[in-house]
């Protein structure tokens, strides 16, 4: 069943087992329309897990796990992958606006109209007037650069090749 990683654990919030999520998702309680979330270290074999309830802190979301009751086992949780199953995901338009989610953006490489290898792409956020890639450069001083999500910036976004092209300089 093809999985999609939708955000990852970043530890425990309190003591009753509660955990702290870095949601991959356009709003950062997202997560939440889903009952069942599956987690994994690194893709290796995906265990099913129930949410109880959780709620938006900043960027951030607090979960609370059935099968976690206390700061211990919540602890052992820390920097595993949160993914959904593709078919539980609502439809992707077939062509126009957006035929990807954000997640599916997740390590694909950033080019710019020079073929200048810019980076990795490490995530994404919402401003409220776009959305920003963050790609990790590079370069020796692994440095993020901030690429504006929008029309005129994002010539190309090609996920079989694993590709973006962008009209973005590598000096910016």
């Amino acid at each position: 069943m093809p999985m999609v990683i939708m955000g990852h654990v970043i530890g425990p919030f309190g003591v009753h087992g509660w955990i702290k999520v870095l949601p991959y998702t356009e709003y950062a309680d997202g997560l939440m329309e889903y009952p069942s979330w599956w987690l994994s270290k690194e893709n290796s074999e995906w265990q099913e897990v129930q949410v109880v309830a959780g709620y938006s802190n900043g960027n951030a979301l607090n979960a609370q796990l059935k099968e976690y009751t206390d700061r211990t086992q919540a602890l052992k949780l820390k920097g595993m992958q949160i993914a959904i199953p593709r078919d539980q995901l609502p439809a992707l338009p077939e062509e126009g606006e957006c035929g990807y989610y954000w997640s599916d953006l997740i390590g694909t490489d950033v080019f710019n109209l020079n073929n200048e290898n810019l980076g990795k792409v490490a995530g994404l956020f919402e401003t409220g007037a776009n959305d920003v890639l963050r790609v990790q450069s590079i370069d020796k001083e692994k440095k993020e650069i901030l690429i504006p999500f929008i029309e005129q910036v994002i010539v190309k976004v090609d996920l079989k090749l694993s590709r973006i092209i962008v009209d973005w300089g590598i000096d910016y």
